[in-house]
Protein backbone atom coordinates (compact mmCIF):
# COMPACT_ATOMS: atom_id res chain seq x y z
CA UNK A 1 0.00 0.00 0.00
CA UNK A 2 1.47 3.31 -1.01
CA UNK A 3 1.07 6.67 0.65
CA UNK A 4 -0.47 9.39 -1.50
CA UNK A 5 0.66 12.97 -1.19
CA UNK A 6 -1.41 15.09 1.20
CA UNK A 7 -3.88 17.52 -0.30
CA UNK A 8 -2.31 20.91 -0.85
CA UNK A 9 -5.35 23.01 -1.67
CA UNK A 10 -7.44 23.85 -4.75
CA UNK A 11 -5.77 23.90 -8.15
CA UNK A 12 -6.50 26.36 -10.90
CA UNK A 13 -6.79 23.73 -13.64
CA UNK A 14 -10.16 22.32 -12.54
CA UNK A 15 -11.62 20.12 -15.20
CA UNK A 16 -14.82 19.89 -17.21
CA UNK A 17 -17.63 17.36 -17.35
CA UNK A 18 -21.06 17.22 -15.75
CA UNK A 19 -19.73 16.49 -12.25
CA UNK A 20 -16.15 17.71 -12.30
CA UNK A 21 -16.61 21.24 -13.52
CA UNK A 22 -15.92 24.67 -12.23
CA UNK A 23 -18.89 25.89 -10.27
CA UNK A 24 -21.41 27.48 -12.67
CA UNK A 25 -22.32 31.08 -12.09
CA UNK A 26 -25.85 30.24 -11.03
CA UNK A 27 -28.13 27.27 -10.36
CA UNK A 28 -31.77 27.11 -9.33
CA UNK A 29 -32.05 26.51 -5.59
CA UNK A 30 -35.00 26.35 -3.16
CA UNK A 31 -34.54 30.01 -2.22
CA UNK A 32 -35.40 30.94 -5.83
CA UNK A 33 -39.02 29.78 -5.52
CA UNK A 34 -41.10 32.91 -4.96
CA UNK A 35 -44.34 34.44 -6.19
CA UNK A 36 -46.74 32.01 -7.82
CA UNK A 37 -44.23 29.17 -7.47
CA UNK A 38 -43.91 29.86 -3.76
CA UNK A 39 -47.69 29.90 -3.41
CA UNK A 40 -47.94 26.49 -5.09
CA UNK A 41 -45.33 25.07 -2.74
CA UNK A 42 -47.13 26.56 0.27
CA UNK A 43 -50.41 25.12 -1.00
CA UNK A 44 -48.80 21.69 -1.28
CA UNK A 45 -47.66 21.85 2.34
CA UNK A 46 -51.09 23.00 3.50
CA UNK A 47 -52.73 20.21 1.53
CA UNK A 48 -50.49 17.67 3.26
CA UNK A 49 -51.17 19.09 6.72
CA UNK A 50 -54.90 19.68 6.38
CA UNK A 51 -56.02 16.89 4.05
CA UNK A 52 -53.52 14.04 4.33
CA UNK A 53 -51.93 13.93 7.78
CA UNK A 54 -55.28 14.01 9.67
CA UNK A 55 -56.40 10.81 7.90
CA UNK A 56 -53.10 8.91 8.12
CA UNK A 57 -54.60 6.08 10.20
CA UNK A 58 -57.50 5.72 7.77
CA UNK A 59 -55.07 5.63 4.87
CA UNK A 60 -53.05 2.87 6.54
CA UNK A 61 -56.27 0.87 6.85
CA UNK A 62 -56.86 1.44 3.09
CA UNK A 63 -60.35 2.79 3.69
CA UNK A 64 -62.29 2.28 0.47
CA UNK A 65 -62.22 5.30 -1.80
CA UNK A 66 -60.15 7.50 0.50
CA UNK A 67 -56.85 7.56 -1.43
CA UNK A 68 -58.49 8.09 -4.85
CA UNK A 69 -60.54 10.92 -3.36
CA UNK A 70 -57.39 12.57 -1.99
CA UNK A 71 -55.74 12.24 -5.40
CA UNK A 72 -58.67 13.97 -7.06
CA UNK A 73 -58.50 16.79 -4.50
CA UNK A 74 -54.80 17.14 -5.23
CA UNK A 75 -55.56 17.13 -8.96
CA UNK A 76 -58.04 19.99 -8.48
CA UNK A 77 -55.06 22.05 -7.25
CA UNK A 78 -52.96 21.05 -10.25
CA UNK A 79 -50.69 18.69 -8.32
CA UNK A 80 -51.26 15.66 -10.56
CA UNK A 81 -50.07 17.39 -13.71
CA UNK A 82 -47.44 19.94 -12.67
CA UNK A 83 -44.99 19.06 -15.44
CA UNK A 84 -47.48 17.40 -17.80
CA UNK A 85 -47.93 19.19 -21.18
CA UNK A 86 -50.39 22.07 -21.17
CA UNK A 87 -51.92 20.83 -24.45
CA UNK A 88 -53.25 17.78 -22.59
CA UNK A 89 -54.46 19.42 -19.40
CA UNK A 90 -51.23 19.77 -17.41
CA UNK A 91 -49.57 22.90 -16.11
CA UNK A 92 -46.46 22.48 -18.27
CA UNK A 93 -44.12 23.62 -15.49
CA UNK A 94 -40.55 22.52 -14.86
CA UNK A 95 -39.18 19.41 -13.20
CA UNK A 96 -37.47 21.48 -10.51
CA UNK A 97 -40.74 23.01 -9.33
CA UNK A 98 -42.49 19.66 -9.61
CA UNK A 99 -39.87 18.14 -7.33
CA UNK A 100 -40.22 20.94 -4.75
CA UNK A 101 -44.00 20.55 -4.69
CA UNK A 102 -43.67 16.78 -4.41
CA UNK A 103 -41.33 17.24 -1.44
CA UNK A 104 -44.11 19.01 0.46
CA UNK A 105 -46.72 16.50 -0.68
CA UNK A 106 -44.56 13.78 0.89
CA UNK A 107 -45.12 14.43 4.59
CA UNK A 108 -47.01 11.13 4.58
CA UNK A 109 -45.14 8.50 2.58
CA UNK A 110 -48.17 6.41 1.59
CA UNK A 111 -49.75 9.40 -0.09
CA UNK A 112 -46.36 10.42 -1.43
CA UNK A 113 -45.73 7.19 -3.31
CA UNK A 114 -49.29 7.14 -4.63
CA UNK A 115 -49.19 10.64 -6.11
CA UNK A 116 -45.51 10.26 -7.01
CA UNK A 117 -46.11 7.19 -9.16
CA UNK A 118 -49.35 8.58 -10.57
CA UNK A 119 -47.92 11.96 -11.57
CA UNK A 120 -44.45 10.61 -12.34
CA UNK A 121 -43.44 7.32 -13.91
CA UNK A 122 -47.01 6.35 -14.87
CA UNK A 123 -47.34 9.53 -16.95
CA UNK A 124 -43.76 9.99 -18.10
CA UNK A 125 -43.74 7.28 -20.76
CA UNK A 126 -46.92 8.60 -22.36
CA UNK A 127 -46.02 12.29 -22.02
CA UNK A 128 -42.46 11.92 -23.37
CA UNK A 129 -42.71 8.99 -25.79
CA UNK A 130 -46.39 8.71 -26.69
CA UNK A 131 -47.87 9.93 -29.95
CA UNK A 132 -50.47 12.68 -30.12
CA UNK A 133 -53.41 10.28 -30.08
CA UNK A 134 -52.08 8.43 -27.02
CA UNK A 135 -51.49 11.66 -25.14
CA UNK A 136 -54.97 12.92 -26.07
CA UNK A 137 -56.62 9.68 -24.93
CA UNK A 138 -54.84 9.19 -21.62
CA UNK A 139 -53.13 12.29 -20.22
CA UNK A 140 -56.23 14.44 -19.50
CA UNK A 141 -57.74 11.70 -17.34
CA UNK A 142 -54.46 11.16 -15.51
CA UNK A 143 -53.96 14.87 -14.90
CA UNK A 144 -57.42 15.18 -13.29
CA UNK A 145 -57.00 11.83 -11.46
CA UNK A 146 -60.23 10.67 -13.01
CA UNK A 147 -57.99 7.77 -14.03
CA UNK A 148 -55.15 6.62 -11.80
CA UNK A 149 -51.91 5.45 -13.40
CA UNK A 150 -49.41 2.69 -12.63
CA UNK A 151 -46.07 1.51 -14.03
CA UNK A 152 -45.53 -2.22 -14.54
CA UNK A 153 -41.90 -3.21 -15.15
CA UNK A 154 -40.77 -5.51 -12.31
CA UNK A 155 -41.49 -9.25 -12.40
CA UNK A 156 -41.03 -12.03 -9.81
CA UNK A 157 -37.73 -13.03 -11.47
CA UNK A 158 -36.82 -9.72 -13.13
CA UNK A 159 -36.09 -6.97 -10.63
CA UNK A 160 -32.82 -5.07 -11.04
CA UNK A 161 -32.25 -7.01 -14.26
CA UNK A 162 -35.39 -5.60 -15.87
CA UNK A 163 -34.46 -6.66 -19.41
CA UNK A 164 -34.71 -10.31 -18.38
CA UNK A 165 -38.50 -9.91 -18.26
CA UNK A 166 -40.52 -12.93 -19.38
CA UNK A 167 -43.88 -11.23 -20.00
CA UNK A 168 -44.59 -11.99 -23.66
CA UNK A 169 -46.41 -10.09 -26.39
CA UNK A 170 -47.49 -12.27 -29.27
CA UNK A 171 -48.28 -10.60 -32.60
CA UNK A 172 -51.91 -11.17 -33.67
CA UNK A 173 -54.08 -9.41 -36.26
CA UNK A 174 -54.59 -5.78 -35.20
CA UNK A 175 -52.29 -5.87 -32.19
CA UNK A 176 -50.67 -8.08 -29.56
CA UNK A 177 -51.70 -10.63 -26.98
CA UNK A 178 -49.92 -10.21 -23.62
CA UNK A 179 -49.25 -12.92 -21.03
CA UNK A 180 -47.23 -12.58 -17.86
CA UNK A 181 -47.06 -11.38 -14.26
CA UNK A 182 -45.80 -8.06 -12.96
CA UNK A 183 -44.88 -7.66 -9.30
CA UNK A 184 -44.71 -4.82 -6.75
CA UNK A 185 -46.98 -2.59 -8.82
CA UNK A 186 -47.72 0.62 -6.95
CA UNK A 187 -51.29 1.96 -7.34
CA UNK A 188 -52.45 -1.41 -8.74
CA UNK A 189 -55.62 -1.46 -6.63
CA UNK A 190 -56.86 1.83 -8.04
CA UNK A 191 -55.17 2.10 -11.43
CA UNK A 192 -57.16 2.34 -14.64
CA UNK A 193 -54.10 2.62 -16.93
CA UNK A 194 -50.86 0.64 -16.72
CA UNK A 195 -47.62 1.23 -18.60
CA UNK A 196 -46.57 -2.39 -19.18
CA UNK A 197 -43.34 -3.77 -20.62
CA UNK A 198 -43.19 -7.08 -22.47
CA UNK A 199 -41.07 -8.83 -25.08
CA UNK A 200 -42.59 -9.27 -28.51
CA UNK A 201 -42.18 -12.93 -29.41
CA UNK A 202 -39.85 -13.20 -26.43
CA UNK A 203 -37.25 -10.87 -27.99
CA UNK A 204 -38.18 -7.22 -28.57
CA UNK A 205 -38.57 -5.36 -25.26
CA UNK A 206 -41.53 -3.02 -25.82
CA UNK A 207 -43.83 -0.67 -23.91
CA UNK A 208 -47.63 -1.00 -24.03
CA UNK A 209 -50.48 1.07 -22.64
CA UNK A 210 -52.83 -1.42 -20.97
CA UNK A 211 -56.26 -0.48 -19.68
CA UNK A 212 -57.68 -2.20 -16.63
CA UNK A 213 -60.94 -2.83 -18.52
CA UNK A 214 -59.22 -4.98 -21.14
CA UNK A 215 -60.31 -8.64 -20.79
CA UNK A 216 -57.66 -10.75 -19.08
CA UNK A 217 -56.27 -7.99 -16.83
CA UNK A 218 -56.31 -9.09 -13.19
CA UNK A 219 -54.99 -7.38 -10.06
CA UNK A 220 -54.24 -9.80 -7.22
CA UNK A 221 -54.36 -9.24 -3.46
CA UNK A 222 -52.44 -6.48 -1.71
CA UNK A 223 -48.94 -7.28 -0.52
CA UNK A 224 -48.38 -7.26 3.27
CA UNK A 225 -45.63 -4.67 3.57
CA UNK A 226 -43.34 -3.41 6.31
CA UNK A 227 -44.38 0.17 5.59
CA UNK A 228 -46.34 2.30 3.12
CA UNK A 229 -49.45 0.54 4.35
CA UNK A 230 -51.74 3.19 2.93
CA UNK A 231 -50.42 2.73 -0.60
CA UNK A 232 -51.49 -0.04 -2.94
CA UNK A 233 -48.93 -2.66 -3.98
CA UNK A 234 -50.08 -5.80 -5.80
CA UNK A 235 -49.34 -8.17 -8.65
CA UNK A 236 -50.69 -7.47 -12.11
CA UNK A 237 -51.54 -10.66 -14.01
CA UNK A 238 -52.08 -10.59 -17.78
CA UNK A 239 -53.84 -13.56 -19.35
CA UNK A 240 -54.30 -13.37 -23.14
CA UNK A 241 -54.83 -9.59 -22.93
CA UNK A 242 -55.41 -8.15 -26.39
CA UNK A 243 -53.69 -4.77 -26.81
CA UNK A 244 -54.29 -2.96 -30.10
CA UNK A 245 -51.47 -1.61 -32.25
CA UNK A 246 -52.54 1.91 -31.26
CA UNK A 247 -51.43 1.17 -27.70
CA UNK A 248 -47.82 0.32 -28.48
CA UNK A 249 -45.77 2.99 -26.71
CA UNK A 250 -42.95 4.49 -28.80
CA UNK A 251 -41.59 1.77 -31.10
CA UNK A 252 -41.45 -2.03 -30.91
CA UNK A 253 -38.13 -3.17 -29.50
CA UNK A 254 -37.32 0.23 -27.98
CA UNK A 255 -39.20 -0.17 -24.73
CA UNK A 256 -35.96 0.20 -22.78
CA UNK A 257 -35.80 3.84 -23.87
CA UNK A 258 -39.24 4.39 -22.36
CA UNK A 259 -38.66 2.33 -19.22
CA UNK A 260 -35.24 3.60 -18.23
CA UNK A 261 -35.82 7.25 -19.04
CA UNK A 262 -39.04 7.24 -17.03
CA UNK A 263 -36.93 5.80 -14.21
CA UNK A 264 -34.28 8.51 -14.65
CA UNK A 265 -36.88 11.16 -13.91
CA UNK A 266 -38.48 8.89 -11.32
CA UNK A 267 -35.21 8.68 -9.40
CA UNK A 268 -34.90 12.45 -9.40
CA UNK A 269 -38.44 12.85 -8.08
CA UNK A 270 -37.97 10.06 -5.53
CA UNK A 271 -35.03 11.99 -4.11
CA UNK A 272 -37.36 14.94 -3.49
CA UNK A 273 -40.01 12.62 -2.06
CA UNK A 274 -37.40 11.36 0.41
CA UNK A 275 -36.85 14.88 1.72
CA UNK A 276 -40.49 15.24 2.79
CA UNK A 277 -40.41 12.75 5.69
CA UNK A 278 -36.92 13.93 6.65
CA UNK A 279 -38.12 17.54 6.75
CA UNK A 280 -41.14 16.60 8.84
CA UNK A 281 -39.18 14.57 11.39
CA UNK A 282 -36.45 17.17 11.87
CA UNK A 283 -39.17 19.63 12.85
CA UNK A 284 -41.10 17.16 15.01
CA UNK A 285 -37.98 15.95 16.82
CA UNK A 286 -36.75 19.51 17.42
CA UNK A 287 -40.04 20.44 19.09
CA UNK A 288 -39.93 17.28 21.18
CA UNK A 289 -36.32 17.92 22.26
CA UNK A 290 -37.21 21.45 23.40
CA UNK A 291 -40.18 20.16 25.44
CA UNK A 292 -38.68 16.98 26.88
CA UNK A 293 -36.82 17.59 30.15
CA UNK A 294 -34.36 15.27 31.85
CA UNK A 295 -31.96 16.04 34.71
CA UNK A 296 -33.69 19.38 35.10
CA UNK A 297 -33.03 20.65 31.56
CA UNK A 298 -34.50 20.29 28.05
CA UNK A 299 -32.75 17.48 26.22
CA UNK A 300 -32.26 19.99 23.40
CA UNK A 301 -29.46 21.48 25.52
CA UNK A 302 -27.47 18.23 25.72
CA UNK A 303 -24.35 18.10 23.58
CA UNK A 304 -25.02 14.74 21.92
CA UNK A 305 -28.60 15.75 21.07
CA UNK A 306 -27.31 19.03 19.62
CA UNK A 307 -24.86 17.04 17.52
CA UNK A 308 -27.70 14.94 16.13
CA UNK A 309 -29.59 18.00 14.93
CA UNK A 310 -26.45 19.50 13.46
CA UNK A 311 -25.70 16.29 11.57
CA UNK A 312 -29.28 15.96 10.36
CA UNK A 313 -29.26 19.54 9.08
CA UNK A 314 -25.98 18.95 7.22
CA UNK A 315 -27.15 15.80 5.42
CA UNK A 316 -30.46 17.43 4.53
CA UNK A 317 -28.80 20.59 3.21
CA UNK A 318 -26.43 18.61 1.01
CA UNK A 319 -29.20 16.42 -0.41
CA UNK A 320 -31.50 19.37 -1.03
CA UNK A 321 -28.73 21.33 -2.76
CA UNK A 322 -27.94 18.39 -5.05
CA UNK A 323 -31.58 17.87 -5.98
CA UNK A 324 -32.36 21.43 -6.99
CA UNK A 325 -29.09 21.82 -8.85
CA UNK A 326 -30.03 18.69 -10.80
CA UNK A 327 -33.57 19.92 -11.38
CA UNK A 328 -32.23 23.11 -12.94
CA UNK A 329 -29.97 21.08 -15.24
CA UNK A 330 -32.87 18.84 -16.30
CA UNK A 331 -35.10 21.85 -16.99
CA UNK A 332 -32.36 23.39 -19.12
CA UNK A 333 -32.02 20.11 -21.04
CA UNK A 334 -35.75 20.00 -21.79
CA UNK A 335 -35.73 23.64 -22.83
CA UNK A 336 -32.87 22.90 -25.22
CA UNK A 337 -33.92 19.53 -26.60
CA UNK A 338 -37.44 18.53 -25.54
CA UNK A 339 -39.49 19.57 -28.56
CA UNK A 340 -40.09 16.02 -29.83
CA UNK A 341 -39.64 12.38 -28.81
CA UNK A 342 -35.95 12.32 -29.78
CA UNK A 343 -35.35 15.51 -27.83
CA UNK A 344 -37.24 14.18 -24.81
CA UNK A 345 -35.07 11.09 -24.83
CA UNK A 346 -31.91 13.19 -25.00
CA UNK A 347 -33.07 15.44 -22.17
CA UNK A 348 -33.95 12.46 -19.96
CA UNK A 349 -30.61 10.76 -20.58
CA UNK A 350 -28.41 13.85 -20.27
CA UNK A 351 -28.39 13.93 -16.48
CA UNK A 352 -29.13 10.29 -15.67
CA UNK A 353 -25.92 10.08 -13.60
CA UNK A 354 -26.97 13.05 -11.47
CA UNK A 355 -30.45 11.53 -11.03
CA UNK A 356 -28.92 8.32 -9.70
CA UNK A 357 -26.59 10.29 -7.44
CA UNK A 358 -29.52 12.25 -6.01
CA UNK A 359 -31.57 9.08 -5.49
CA UNK A 360 -28.83 7.26 -3.60
CA UNK A 361 -27.67 10.24 -1.57
CA UNK A 362 -31.13 11.52 -0.63
CA UNK A 363 -32.57 8.14 0.35
CA UNK A 364 -29.54 7.41 2.53
CA UNK A 365 -29.72 10.89 4.03
CA UNK A 366 -33.42 10.26 4.75
CA UNK A 367 -32.56 6.98 6.49
CA UNK A 368 -29.93 8.74 8.61
CA UNK A 369 -32.26 11.60 9.55
CA UNK A 370 -35.16 9.35 10.50
CA UNK A 371 -32.95 7.07 12.54
CA UNK A 372 -31.46 9.98 14.46
CA UNK A 373 -34.85 11.62 14.92
CA UNK A 374 -36.26 8.40 16.36
CA UNK A 375 -33.28 8.25 18.74
CA UNK A 376 -34.08 11.75 19.99
CA UNK A 377 -37.46 10.43 21.14
CA UNK A 378 -35.81 7.62 23.07
CA UNK A 379 -38.23 4.86 24.00
CA UNK A 380 -41.17 6.92 22.77
CA UNK A 381 -39.70 6.78 19.28
CA UNK A 382 -40.27 3.02 19.27
CA UNK A 383 -43.97 3.50 19.99
CA UNK A 384 -46.53 3.67 17.20
CA UNK A 385 -48.23 6.45 19.18
CA UNK A 386 -45.43 8.83 18.21
CA UNK A 387 -44.69 9.99 14.63
CA UNK A 388 -41.19 8.57 14.21
CA UNK A 389 -42.23 4.92 13.94
CA UNK A 390 -44.36 5.27 10.82
CA UNK A 391 -41.77 7.41 9.02
CA UNK A 392 -39.03 4.95 9.98
CA UNK A 393 -40.94 1.97 8.52
CA UNK A 394 -42.12 3.81 5.44
CA UNK A 395 -38.67 5.09 4.48
CA UNK A 396 -36.97 1.71 4.28
CA UNK A 397 -38.28 0.99 0.77
CA UNK A 398 -36.73 4.17 -0.65
CA UNK A 399 -33.31 2.51 -0.94
CA UNK A 400 -34.84 -0.43 -2.84
CA UNK A 401 -37.32 0.78 -5.45
CA UNK A 402 -36.55 2.85 -8.55
CA UNK A 403 -33.41 0.70 -8.78
CA UNK A 404 -31.68 -0.45 -5.60
CA UNK A 405 -28.97 1.84 -4.31
CA UNK A 406 -26.45 -0.87 -5.14
CA UNK A 407 -27.54 -1.00 -8.80
CA UNK A 408 -27.55 2.79 -8.98
CA UNK A 409 -24.01 2.89 -7.63
CA UNK A 410 -22.83 0.49 -10.33
CA UNK A 411 -24.72 2.44 -13.01
CA UNK A 412 -23.34 5.77 -11.83
CA UNK A 413 -19.66 4.92 -12.10
CA UNK A 414 -20.09 2.83 -15.25
CA UNK A 415 -21.99 5.60 -17.06
CA UNK A 416 -19.37 8.19 -16.14
CA UNK A 417 -16.62 5.98 -17.52
CA UNK A 418 -18.58 5.45 -20.72
CA UNK A 419 -19.02 9.20 -21.14
CA UNK A 420 -15.31 9.65 -20.62
CA UNK A 421 -14.59 7.19 -23.46
CA UNK A 422 -17.10 9.04 -25.66
CA UNK A 423 -15.39 12.37 -24.96
CA UNK A 424 -18.46 13.72 -23.14
CA UNK A 425 -16.75 14.09 -19.76
CA UNK A 426 -13.22 14.69 -18.55
CA UNK A 427 -12.51 12.62 -15.48
CA UNK A 428 -8.77 12.56 -15.00
CA UNK A 429 -7.76 16.10 -14.07
CA UNK A 430 -7.50 17.71 -10.68
CA UNK A 431 -10.62 19.31 -9.24
CA UNK A 432 -11.35 22.41 -7.19
CA UNK A 433 -11.58 20.77 -3.76
CA UNK A 434 -10.09 17.93 -1.76
CA UNK A 435 -12.85 15.48 -2.62
CA UNK A 436 -12.93 16.33 -6.32
CA UNK A 437 -9.16 15.94 -6.54
CA UNK A 438 -9.44 12.47 -4.99
CA UNK A 439 -12.25 11.55 -7.36
CA UNK A 440 -10.26 12.67 -10.39
CA UNK A 441 -7.28 10.58 -9.32
CA UNK A 442 -9.46 7.56 -8.53
CA UNK A 443 -11.05 7.74 -11.99
CA UNK A 444 -7.68 6.84 -13.52
CA UNK A 445 -7.83 3.43 -11.85
CA UNK A 446 -8.79 0.30 -13.76
CA UNK A 447 -11.74 -0.76 -11.60
CA UNK A 448 -13.33 -4.12 -12.38
CA UNK A 449 -15.06 -5.26 -9.19
CA UNK A 450 -18.27 -4.08 -7.57
CA UNK A 451 -16.81 -3.00 -4.22
CA UNK A 452 -14.31 -0.63 -5.80
CA UNK A 453 -16.90 0.54 -8.33
CA UNK A 454 -19.27 1.36 -5.47
CA UNK A 455 -16.53 3.33 -3.71
CA UNK A 456 -15.83 5.22 -6.93
CA UNK A 457 -19.50 6.14 -7.14
CA UNK A 458 -19.40 7.29 -3.52
CA UNK A 459 -16.56 9.65 -4.43
CA UNK A 460 -18.60 11.05 -7.30
CA UNK A 461 -21.63 11.60 -5.06
CA UNK A 462 -19.50 13.29 -2.41
CA UNK A 463 -18.08 15.63 -5.07
CA UNK A 464 -21.56 16.54 -6.19
CA UNK A 465 -22.77 17.08 -2.62
CA UNK A 466 -19.81 19.26 -1.68
CA UNK A 467 -19.93 21.32 -4.88
CA UNK A 468 -23.71 21.80 -4.74
CA UNK A 469 -23.64 22.86 -1.08
CA UNK A 470 -20.79 25.30 -1.68
CA UNK A 471 -22.48 26.80 -4.71
CA UNK A 472 -25.80 27.20 -2.91
CA UNK A 473 -24.13 28.94 0.04
CA UNK A 474 -22.32 31.30 -2.33
CA UNK A 475 -25.46 32.09 -4.26
CA UNK A 476 -27.98 32.46 -1.45
CA UNK A 477 -25.80 34.73 0.69
CA UNK A 478 -27.54 33.35 3.80
CA UNK A 479 -25.00 33.17 6.66
CA UNK A 480 -26.22 29.86 8.06
CA UNK A 481 -25.79 28.33 4.59
CA UNK A 482 -22.09 29.18 4.73
CA UNK A 483 -21.85 27.35 8.04
CA UNK A 484 -23.74 24.41 6.56
CA UNK A 485 -21.47 24.33 3.51
CA UNK A 486 -18.40 24.22 5.71
CA UNK A 487 -19.99 21.43 7.75
CA UNK A 488 -20.73 19.47 4.56
CA UNK A 489 -17.05 19.75 3.58
CA UNK A 490 -15.99 18.67 7.07
CA UNK A 491 -18.30 15.64 6.81
CA UNK A 492 -17.50 14.48 3.25
CA UNK A 493 -13.71 14.68 3.40
CA UNK A 494 -13.08 11.68 5.70
CA UNK A 495 -15.61 9.58 3.78
CA UNK A 496 -13.89 10.56 0.54
CA UNK A 497 -10.52 9.49 1.94
CA UNK A 498 -11.90 6.04 2.85
CA UNK A 499 -13.54 5.63 -0.57
CA UNK A 500 -10.32 6.71 -2.29
CA UNK A 501 -8.36 4.13 -0.32
CA UNK A 502 -10.86 1.43 -1.32
CA UNK A 503 -10.51 2.30 -5.00
CA UNK A 504 -6.76 2.85 -5.19
CA UNK A 505 -5.22 1.01 -2.25
CA UNK A 506 -3.49 4.25 -1.25
CA UNK A 507 -3.86 6.17 1.97
CA UNK A 508 -4.17 9.92 1.84
CA UNK A 509 -3.82 12.73 4.34
CA UNK A 510 -6.79 14.86 5.33
CA UNK A 511 -6.78 18.66 5.07
CA UNK A 512 -7.46 20.68 8.19
CA UNK A 513 -11.23 20.56 8.74
CA UNK A 514 -13.14 23.82 8.29
CA UNK A 515 -14.81 25.16 11.39
CA UNK A 516 -18.44 24.19 11.78
CA UNK A 517 -20.34 25.03 14.95
CA UNK A 518 -22.63 22.30 16.29
CA UNK A 519 -24.27 24.81 18.63
CA UNK A 520 -24.90 27.32 15.83
CA UNK A 521 -26.53 24.72 13.60
CA UNK A 522 -28.59 23.05 16.31
CA UNK A 523 -29.83 26.39 17.66
CA UNK A 524 -30.85 27.39 14.13
CA UNK A 525 -32.81 24.14 13.69
CA UNK A 526 -34.54 24.64 17.05
CA UNK A 527 -35.47 28.20 16.10
CA UNK A 528 -36.75 27.25 12.65
CA UNK A 529 -38.45 24.02 13.70
CA UNK A 530 -37.35 22.72 10.32
CA UNK A 531 -34.28 22.10 8.15
CA UNK A 532 -32.21 25.16 7.33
Amino acid sequence: MSMAQPYSGPRTDAFGGSFFSRLPERIAIPEDFRGDEGLMISSAEQFSRKEVLPVAERLDAQEDGLMPALLRKAADLGFCGIDAPEAYGGLGLGKNLAARILEFLSLNASFSVTIGVHSGISQAGIALFGNHDQKKRYLPGLVTAETIGAYALTEPNAGSDALSATTRAERVPGGYRLNGTKMWISNAKWAGVFTVFAKIDGKEFTGFIVERSMPGVRVEREEHKLGLKGSSTARLVLVDVFVPDDNVLYEPGLGHHVAFNALNLGRFKLSAMSLGPAREMIGQAARYALDRRQFGAPIASFGLIRQKFSDMAVRYFAAESMIYRTGALIDDAFDAHGSDVAGNRRACEEYSVECSACKVFATEAEAFVLDEALQVYGGYGFSEEFPAARHYRDARISRIYEGTNEINRLFLADRLRRRDREGRASLTSVGDSYVSELAGRAMREDVDDQVRMGALSDLVMLVYAEQSSRLRASQSGIPIHQTLSQAVTRWVNPFAAVAFQTVTGETVGLPSPPTASIDELSDAVYAAGAPL
